[in-house]
């Protein structure tokens, strides 16, 4: 795999940022100082937010792993944050050696990290483009020296709508995407909600406004509305733990993130 632009880009310290946040929640080392701070505020406020970190990757592989299963294989990954095992290609290319894999974000530190830790399989592809997410026609241009746009892709954007206010462009940047793309072709999507734990989601979402980081809790309502013209796939906008769960309930209650994945007819 290599990346196909360049790394020599300031990665800021002094502020945190989401995809090194998650990184903290998911047990991971690639983060700073500010960012285990903003993440330890966050968890002091919320005990179930490593918890939802954790569901949403499992989520995840159950839907990449069930796609794979299914016959795609083509994967757009946007905001797909800081490597860690096992990430989206490792899923998708167990299933199908020949994957291709294109993974999207702007954040340098996710740059840095890529090119050591995004290694595919010699039958696949795996490629990583330096872009942001409210750029979807950078994002398909690039994206299309890899991928075949001409036959199904799985678009995943996993909690990543929650950092997209719908002011800002949300629902023009998912349809733009999914525009591009042919008849067979899946979104699989989760985000934030506040459905389930009002005042501890929004006392999250004013620790991350504090550390400068804008974040938007949605409806089971506003979530479907990503999903508009596509196909549910069973069982349709759920928490992401319960999406296909191959586990007993924790008896934790869900999860405050929203997933999903609808194909396109």
């Amino acid at each position: 795999m290599t990346g196909t632009e360049p790394a020599a880009q300031h990665i800021d310290t002094t502020r945190p940022h989401p995809a090194r946040v998650y990184d903290w929640f998911l047990g991971g080392k690639d983060n700073y100082p500010v960012d285990e701070q903003l993440a330890r505020r966050i968890t002091a406020i919320d005990q179930g937010a490593v918890r939802a970190a954790r569901a949403n990757r499992a989520f995840m592989h159950r839907a990449t792993r069930a796609l794979a299963e299914d016959g795609v294989r083509q994967f757009l990954d946007i905001g797909t944050g800081i490597p860690t095992e096992p990430n989206l290609h490792q899923i998708a290319q167990s299933v199908a050696p020949d994957a291709r894999v294109v993974y999207v974000d702007n954040d340098p530190i996710v740059l840095a990290h890529a090119g050591a830790l995004l290694r595919g399989t010699p039958e696949g592809v795996t490629e990583y483009v330096q872009a942001d997410a409210r750029d979807p026609g950078a994002i398909l241009e690039r994206a299309g020296r890899v991928l075949d746009f001409g036959r199904p892709v799985a678009l995943s954007l996993i909690a990543l709508l929650h950092f997209v206010a719908d002011e800002d462009g949300a629902h023009d940047v998912v349809s733009e995407l999914v525009e591009a793309l042919a008849p067979g072709s899946c979104l699989v999507l989760s985000t934030m909600t506040a459905d389930f734990e009002p005042e501890n989601v929004e006392r999250g979402i004013a620790a991350y406004a504090a550390g400068g980081v804008t974040l938007v809790a949605r409806s089971r309502d506003e979530v479907a509305a990503f999903f508009k013209g596509l196909d549910p796939l069973e069982p349709g906008v759920v928490p992401v733990d319960e999406w296909r769960r191959e586990q007993a309930p924790d008896g934790a209650g869900p999860v405050s993130l929203y997933g999903a994945v609808g194909r396109k007819p």
